[in-house]
């Protein structure tokens, strides 16, 4: 059996993706503060609180896209069970959140208004370190990362892969996910966490908080971005591209798939973690219904709306989707989850390469950004 050859090696970003990234960047960072803080509201170029609240928990989920994009667009693995390494990272960092409220809740306890209303004496043993920032730092990333690495670990050494690995994820999450509507497991329970009032000592509930926020989440995906072009533009990623092509070929030619496929999936989840902390303080909301199936679907979704194994795609995917999201179920809340099912099935059936392949295919080019 002949060698596997990786896929040609290209630059992180071309002249023109170099351009496009600097000015995403000045409109994340200088240009929505501009509009929103400095601006009147009367102005008819002002960003309303509400379109800064919005576009920030899309691009949340657009962190998560991205994520799902290296796993699933790049490495033939697809995942229904993201939603959880999501959900993970929001605890954590709702854990943190809950700890400084201090004595200001409605039963001026230094315990978390739900603990002493089940009649806690004390904080159980995993919210130890959840009074201190650095350390809520570290488990958004480590947490995630952690269930990701010993689930990929014992998934990959038994070779499931395909259809078989989809169910497995999707019955891990829902398992979550029936773990954290307990009410003993110290997460709050159906309610899970809200009524958050600062984070670092700083209210929560102000429009320069609310836009430090927004930058960060903004900086934070072109971050990734960047990351995972420069992991898929490298041997590494070049690797993972020839795992999703032929595995088989793959091992005879001296790689070990299950080293590169536990590496990527593990970084896919701690990405996704670090979305779910952004997304919390943002929407002021973290309960088990994160986690549910239905919501991992939906990220792999986005990915496929806007186009796999570009990068780019899944987070225009991810716009594309919640923004209509947001829109019908306003408008015509009754017909949201149809459209959704007839969008995934059209782009299936007659855009397998999603909104940017259908560009590329236009413009008559098939380079990347």
């Amino acid at each position: 059996m002949s060698t596997v050859a990786l896929p040609a090696k290209g630059p992180v970003l071309t002249g023109r993706g170099w351009s496009a990234f600097v000015v995403a960047l000045l409109l994340v960072c200088a240009l929505a503060p501009v509009l929103n803080l400095l601006l009147p509201k009367e102005s008819l170029f002002h960003l309303s609180d509400y379109a800064v609240a919005l576009v920030g928990k899309i691009m949340c989920y657009a962190i998560c896209a991205l994520a799902m994009d290296l796993i699933w667009g790049y490495t033939g693995i697809l995942s229904l069970g993201h939603g959880v390494f999501f959900a993970l990272g929001g605890y954590a960092m709702g854990m943190y959140l809950m700890r400084q409220i201090g004595l200001e809740g409605n039963y001026k306890s230094s315990l978390p208004d739900f603990m002493v209303f089940l009649d806690w004496k004390t904080l159980p043993w995993h919210w130890t370190f959840s009074d201190s920032f650095a350390a809520t730092l570290f488990l958004i990333v480590a947490v995630p990362g952690l269930v990701a690495f010993v689930f990929g670990f014992f998934a990959f050494r038994s070779r499931i892969k395909g259809v078989y690995f989809s169910i497995i994820t999707q019955a891990m999450t829902f398992a979550a996910m029936l773990l954290f509507f307990r009410n003993e497991t110290g997460f709050g329970g159906n309610n899970g966490f809200t009524d958050f009032k600062r984070i670092l000592s700083i209210p929560i509930a102000t429009p320069g908080m609310r836009m430090t926020l927004f930058v960060l989440t903004g900086a934070t995906l072109l971050g990734f971005f960047l990351l995972a072009r420069w992991l898929i533009s490298s041997k590494f990623g070049r690797v993972l591209q020839a795992v999703r092509d032929a595995e088989t070929r793959v091992m005879f030619s001296g790689y070990n798939p299950i080293g590169y496929k536990l590496t990527i999936w593990t970084i896919s989840a701690m990405m996704c973690g670090v979305a779910g902390a952004l997304y919390v303080p943002q929407v002021g909301i973290i309960n088990p219904s994160e986690m549910s199936p239905a919501n991992s679907i939906e990220i792999a979704i986005w990915a496929a709306v806007g186009g796999r194994a570009t990068l780019i795609g899944p987070v225009i995917g991810a716009f594309i989707v919640n923004g209509a999201k947001s829109w019908l179920t306003v408008a015509y809340p009754e017909f949201w989850l149809y459209f959704l099912g007839a969008l995934f099935i059209s782009v299936t059936l007659f855009l397998p390469n999603g909104v940017v392949g259908l560009v590329k295919k236009l413009r008559g080019s098939g380079h990347d950004a």
